[in-house]
């Protein structure tokens, strides 16, 4: 029983970390984008 109970604490674990790995890594995406659409943006008056 207390082996049940270790690997769902575990798998739940390692659930919750992929999850803010994969938020944080769409937040950069999302910023380096906005960085790059912003950047063209300026060079179009040029």
């Amino acid at each position: 029983m207390k082996k049940i109970a270790l690997a769902t604490g575990l798998t739940a674990m390692l659930a919750l970390t992929a999850c803010n790995t994969v938020n944080g890594a769409g937040r950069d995406l999302k910023s380096a984008g906005s960085a790059v659409s912003d950047a063209s943006g300026k060079n179009k008056g040029k």
